[in-house]
């Protein structure tokens, strides 16, 4: 299987629909593996662009998906970034090419422990993972410029809100399936300056 090939053809089929507006965001696509995150009874689909089973009732997202999130982040490469909901590690290694450190939570430990190992053997050792309960983020490694939720929560976790830093932005799906994908800047007072782009559907947070 020529998964490079595989790969180009996704990323030159993300670049045609105009939705990404960040190259770089692109050429991280590009440069991660997916097929290495995907089950292997799935792998052969490992470069369609939709979500894909990888147990405990989560799922891989779809790299539109990835690419679109990555792009509204705006990330920078000396930013500092705090990912709830790890699931097999294929988005933080995709923020990973683009910001300077991931923190990342899984609540289902196996699924910590699988991207962890999985991470680590492809040379993302900028990525650091622990299972826990996102809702109250990683407090010991805040503040942060960026935070973003790959589950879906009612609203962001205010733990989150608070370990990032004034004029950072958390980006996530709220709200009940569909959820809306809501990114906000945080003020100088605490509070939160919103955009709503678009209905989309993610796992719910559990």
């Amino acid at each position: 299987m020529d998964w490079a090939a595989r790969r180009r053809a996704l990323v030159e089929a993300l670049a045609e629909s105009d939705r990404i507006d960040d190259e770089r965001v692109l050429t991280a696509i590009e440069s991660v593996p997916r097929h290495e995150f995907v089950p292997e009874q799935h792998r052969e689909r490992a470069y369609d662009d939709r979500p894909l089973p990888i147990g405990d009732g989560q799922t891989i997202s779809a790299p539109h998906m990835v690419a679109i999130m990555a792009d509204l982040l705006e990330l920078a490469p000396d930013d500092r970034v705090l990912e709830i909901g790890t699931g097999c590690g294929y988005h933080a290694a995709v923020t990973a090419e683009l910001a300077d450190t991931v923190y990342s939570v899984e609540y289902h430990a196996t699924l910590a422990e699988t991207a962890r190992e999985r991470l680590a053997n492809l040379g993302y050792d900028t990525v650091a993972i622990r299972a826990g309960d996102g809702r109250g983020g990683w407090p010991e490694h805040a503040p942060y410029d960026r935070a973003y939720l790959t589950c879906g929560p009612v609203r962001f976790p205010r733990a989150v809100v608070e370990q990032l830093r004034p004029g950072g932005v958390v980006l996530g799906p709220l709200g009940r399936r569909p959820q809306t994908l809501v990114r906000a800047r945080k003020r100088a007072d605490g509070e939160l300056e919103r955009e709503h782009h678009g209905s989309v559907r993610f796992v719910t947070m559990q």
